[in-house]
């Protein structure tokens, strides 16, 4: 009897992730066919019965008959948390090990054991902001990617920075201070690092990547950015 039992269940669990398994499939098709490109990715939600659906790196959302499609972000309104914002800060993690680290500014405050990565244009007005919040952290290794995307002198600059005698100190003074470093003539890994970004689809500056991998886009404040590196210690 149990035994029957058993079975029979096992049955419907089966039956249950193959509609599942068609379902994610024909939601696949449809919003293929509706918004012209392949879905990377479809999982079903515990919100609103709605699918997420991942294309080109972006998150959308649909019912499972794909009457609507729905871009933006969800916002779970009670603990003001963007769920679309953690899901994909999740799908776009990285291995911090694979980062080619001698391609980057390092900097090293105290003890330098909390470890974090920025990649960073010079004329980035969000990289000037955190640079400054970021002044004043302690028991930190900084490496900072010049990634010269935003105005035509930003190569020029990320340039000068990476071939000044103290490149932490340079990058400081210029993201801080505004004070430019002079020009320089030395071998720069600039296009080493736009390959890097485009590799991991970086889409801006600042964006950040922490060593559980996750990364951040944009700055944010320096009291969650402390928080971030205490939960991943």
């Amino acid at each position: 009897m149990i035994k029957n039992l058993i079975t029979r269940a096992l049955v419907a669990l089966l039956l249950a992730a193959g509609a599942a398994h068609a379902d994610e499939a024909k939601i696949r098709q449809a919003v293929e066919a509706a918004v012209g490109a392949k879905p990377e990715a479809v999982r079903k939600t515990n919100i609103l019965g709605l699918y997420e659906v991942v294309v080109g790196g972006d998150i959308l959302y649909t019912d499972e008959k794909v009457n609507y499609i729905i871009t933006g972000n969800i916002i779970d309104a009670k603990k003001r948390i963007n769920l679309t914002q953690e899901r994909l800060n999740k799908l776009s993690a990285i291995n911090f090990a694979d980062l080619p680290l001698e391609l980057a500014v390092k900097t090293v405050k105290g003890d330098g054991k909390r470890v974090f990565a920025t990649f960073e244009d010079p004329n980035c007005g969000y990289c000037k902001k955190l640079a400054k919040d970021m002044a004043g952290m302690n028991n930190v290794t900084i490496y900072t990617f010049l990634l010269p995307i935003l105005s035509r002198d930003s190569a020029d600059k990320s340039r000068a920075v990476w071939c000044a005698a103290d490149r932490s100190k340079a990058w400081s003074d210029l993201m801080v201070n505004g004070i430019v470093p002079a020009a320089g003539t030395c071998d720069a890994p600039i296009e080493k690092v736009l390959a890097l970004a485009q590799k991991y689809n970086i889409r801006g500056t600042p964006t950040l990547f922490f060593t559980n991998g996750e990364r951040i886009p944009g700055a944010i404040p320096l009291a969650q950015l402390e928080q971030k590196l205490a939960q991943v210690k």
